[in-house]
């Protein structure tokens, strides 16, 4: 008996089951069912028996002994092969590398302290991935002081791969608290995470244009920016080779002594920005009149007090109008604290004048609006208003801000230096997912200030590969696409996302109508490959185990495919 498949041209074909049998000397058949009724799983399984094969369910064959996520683990091995991070690394393969580059996976999909993650990585495919199921804690720490030692030879390879002749840097410095005093690089300082009292770290980064880092440079907690900004210069000129150079810094970090500094370099130009004191005393003196931005938001002047720099005037009136609104608000908070302060003096409940005072500044010091207000405090009366003449000075310089470079106009005209400057965002996003989103470099536990170094060197490197694989999945996720239309638009008015993205950000889905993924969400979707542990049921002796990965979908294949395209 066999099964006959008879084709029917506009629906399914015909499924019959027939058997043969000899009339004299011609073979005939004859149809002893038709089976077009069944599944094609039910016709598979009876073209089985036919053959003689014996049939049981699946679970009776073998078992699934492990099952452990594995898309995502892939996802970044291919990312760090594509972009040759174990070559970056060291040319030669060691037990080091293996245990850095599953450090480096490990930061990406799932920060956590070294013992942690010695214990996390077993609960995927990675610890297999890489072979490094055996490490264990003091091996990760080992491997650290290892990549320390090539820090040097790896940031190298990197600015030979993304910086060259007349490259633009961005660099900015930012800071993370420790939990811990030991640490001799731990300082207390300007805290940018808002942690008052706790020691810290400080470190820059150097990026190219676009915002990839290149290398990182850890400093004591109590270090201030421009002290870190001539030694990122020597590094990029007498490390790196790179001679001429254009550095992109705020205006904390490109100081009037750092810039004096900077001419004294032959093929070392700059952006920044001017202070707003500076921006005052140009208006007090008439070197910048608020008129000229009646027909347009951007011009260029010079000034004597700026010799041989280019001073570029920008007036973003949303931004202006954002401004006047905030403070609006902050202004009418504190006078409402104000008020009860002043209903607590008349009704006697406080007396004195030190005793107002104290109250009052503690209201006033609040929202940062203590220059705004005029007082009179006696020992018991209190009295405010509004200082109307400082309100308005301020008003003066909503949204208004001037870029100052020593690049020659040839080089790079108006509103490209505005574009570049504003580029520093760029770091300011590396910042936020080193510290915060996706790296978490913070807090920091390590004692050893070399640790301390290969530890915020391990979060640079892992954010180097996180950074391309968000370039590669931007179709996928509400990253806007059109990157080009950044050098057209206008570099003042505010930045707004193309159509498309607007309309993934609005729908949540993508054209096919699919969903919009972030950077986590979709490390999260390809997790859900799954790789599987089977073995047969075979009690007598023991059997080998198998492995089986579950099919991606489209969407995942297509994420695999993307990074599969990254290249150097």
């Amino acid at each position: 008996m066999h099964i006959d498949i008879v084709p029917n041209r506009k629906s399914r074909p015909a499924y019959l089951l027939r058997e043969s049998y000899r009339d004299g000397n011609k073979v005939k058949k004859r149809t002893l069912a038709n089976l077009s009724s069944l599944s094609d799983e039910q016709l598979a399984a009876i073209r089985a028996v036919l053959k003689g094969q014996r049939l049981a369910p699946v679970d009776a064959l073998f078992e699934i002994v492990d099952s452990r996520p594995h898309g995502h683990v892939d996802a970044v091995h291919v990312a760090m092969s594509r972009l040759g991070v174990p070559a970056l690394l060291g040319s030669r393969p060691s037990r080091e590398r293996s245990v850095v580059l599953a450090m480096l996976a490990a930061r990406i999909l799932a920060p956590h302290t070294k013992l942690a993650t010695t214990r996390w990585w077993h609960t995927t495919t990675l610890a297999d991935h890489f072979g490094v199921a055996d490490a264990n804690e003091d091996e990760l720490y080992a491997a650290m002081d290892w990549l320390l030692e090539r820090q040097t030879a790896i940031e190298k390879k990197l600015a030979a791969r993304h910086l060259g002749p007349g490259a633009l840097v961005l660099y900015d410095l930012t800071s993370s608290y420790f939990e811990g005093a030991t640490c001799p690089l731990a300082r207390l300082g300007y805290s940018r995470d808002g942690k008052k009292g706790k020691p810290q770290v400080n470190y820059g980064l150097l990026t190219d244009a676009r915002g990839c880092p290149v290398a990182v440079s850890v400093h004591e907690g109590n270090t201030a920016d421009p002290t870190t900004l001539m030694p990122a210069v020597h590094r990029l000129r007498d490390t790196f080779g790179i001679n001429d150079v254009v550095m992109v810094g705020d205006r904390g970090m490109i100081s009037k002594k750092a810039i004096a500094e900077l001419t004294t370099h032959d093929g070392v130009g700059w952006i920044t920005a001017l202070k707003s004191a500076s921006i005052r005393a140009l208006l007090e003196q008439g070197a910048l009149q608020l008129g000229l931005f009646d027909e347009r938001n951007l011009f260029e002047l010079s000034h004597p007090e700026f010799p041989g720099e280019r001073l570029i005037a920008c007036r973003n009136l949303e931004l202006a109008k954002l401004r006047a609104h905030k403070r609006e608000a902050l202004l009418l908070a504190t006078e409402s604290h104000l008020e009860k302060v002043r209903a607590s003096v008349q009704a006697g409940r406080l007396r004195g004048q030190d005793k107002i005072g104290l109250r009052v500044g503690k209201v006033i010091n609040q929202y940062k609006v203590a220059k705004h207000f005029k007082l009179e405090i006696t020992e018991t009366t209190l009295s405010f208003k509004r200082n109307e003449e400082q309100i308005a000075a301020e008003a003066a310089l909503d949204g208004l801000y001037i870029i100052r470079t020593s690049v020659p106009a040839s080089q790079m005209d108006a509103p490209e230096c505005v574009r570049r400057y504003k580029s520093l965002a760029q770091v300011e996003r590396a910042f936020r997912s080193i510290k915060t989103i996706d790296l978490k470099v913070r807090p920091i536990h390590h004692r050893l200030a070399d640790r301390v170094r290969a530890h915020i060197f391990l979060c640079m490197l892992a954010y180097y590969v996180e950074w391309h694989m968000r370039e590669a999945w931007r179709e996928l996720m509400f990253a806007d696409e059109d990157q080009h239309a950044k050098a057209t638009r206008d570099p003042v008015a505010p930045a707004r996302r193309s159509p498309a993205a607007e309309a993934k950000v609005t729908r949540h889905t993508l054209e096919d109508g699919t969903p919009a993924h972030s950077f986590p969400t979709l490390l999260a979707a390809l997790s859900t490959i799954v790789r599987n542990t089977c073995r047969t049921h075979q009690v007598e002796h023991a059997v080998p185990s198998f492995a089986i990965t579950t099919r991606a979908n489209a969407k995942q294949q297509r994420a695999i495919e993307l990074l599969q395209q990254l290249s150097v």
